[in-house]
């Protein structure tokens, strides 16, 4: 570990200041469950280390204007367990309590999550956020097994990591973020962004910004799940996972936000899935349809083409659970086939 000075602010506009001018010259401490193991393995060495547990406002879980807004500091655990959240947004507070590991959802924060950086091994390796050398790509020469399967035509092939990030989207949320020149809001889906040179990062963040709350606008009469395809059931990361919205008119579907996760550099949104969804009622062979639509421009880099099976797998399964009932039978009947559908 190397020396670093440290900072605890205590009030949102003291932190910009005590922020770096560019990446990686100040990181930002919430739950600390992904920087400290990028800094013990020497990925990131700040100069500065700027806590924020102690700022005000940050830990709390309110309303603004109808919608649920959650400061930076939330834990994964609170999001989960929170009464409010289980009845109003139920979708996210099933991806929040199942996400890692109890030990972990106690201290990892909803900032932190949507910050997190990839967990590509090549990356992890010290390799870099593209992973090249000699001006070609280790993940196209090498192992790519768990490597993105839609907007992989270069040169990032990481995947992004959030199990969170879908469903927010799915739910149409924002982020706050505050900086020198004050604050401003993104979409969750305008949040994640594709890089193109090392020196960049995977989202819409200055180096002297930081997220201080995501804002979820209410979702009366949605019909929300997500469905996360791991390779087991504890802790481990999903191979795929797919957040589906509906908007139904008795059983018809009248809009669908359909958002794929663990398959791209960025959170995946299928307008072509949700075109497939629109006006008809949700049965088995809709659902089917519409996840091959989901998956149709999925592309294998040459060992990850079974990624492509489980995404289409993880989106019909994700539309069949937030239709209802039927669709829970459906599951059922999927599950006890061996998960082939």
């Amino acid at each position: 570990m190397r020396p670093f000075d440290y900072a605890s602010p205590t009030k949102t506009d003291q932190v910009p200041a005590l922020l770096g001018k560019s990446w990686g010259e100040v990181e930002i401490l919430a739950g600390g469950s992904d920087l400290l193991s990028l800094m013990k393995d020497e990925i990131t060495t700040p100069k500065r280390l700027v806590n924020i547990k102690q700022v005000d406002g940050l830990h709390a879980i309110s309303n603004e204007g109808g919608a649920l807004q959650l400061g930076t500091l939330v834990t994964l655990d609170r999001i989960g367990s929170a009464a409010q959240i289980q009845h109003q947004y139920p979708m996210l507070a099933a991806a929040a309590g199942d996400a890692a590991s109890p030990q972990i959802r106690n201290v990892a924060t909803i900032g932190g999550n949507l910050c997190q950086r990839p967990r590509c091994w090549y990356f992890r390796s010290g390799h870099g956020l593209l992973a090249q050398k000699d001006g070609k790509s280790m993940v196209l020469q090498g192992d790519n097994r768990y490597h993105a399967i839609l907007g992989n035509d270069g040169p990032a092939y990481f995947v992004s990591p959030s199990t969170v990030a879908p469903v927010l989207i799915a739910y149409n949320a924002k982020v706050r973020i505050a900086g020198p020149r004050g604050t401003r809001e993104v979409p969750v889906e305008k949040f994640f962004i594709i890089p193109k040179t090392d020196q960049e990062r995977e989202h819409d963040l200055r180096p002297d910004e930081f997220i201080t709350h995501v804002i979820v606008p209410p979702a009366p009469g949605v019909r929300a799940a997500h469905y996360e395809v791991r390779q087991k059931e504890a802790f481990d990361w999903p191979y795929a996972t797919a957040a589906v919205a509906l908007t139904m008119n008795a059983s018809t579907v009248q809009s669908a936000r359909v958002v794929m996760g663990h398959v791209a550099p960025v959170p995946w949104v299928s307008p072509e899935a949700a075109q497939a969804l629109q006006g008809k009622a949700v049965t088995p062979a809709t659902a089917d349809q519409a996840a091959e639509a989901a998956v149709a421009k999925a592309k294998s880099l040459g060992h990850n083409e079974h990624k492509i099976h489980l995404a289409r797998v993880a989106v019909k399964r994700a539309i069949l659970a937030a239709a209802g009932s039927p669709a829970r039978a459906a599951l059922a009947r999927d599950a006890s086939e061996g998960g082939a559908a």
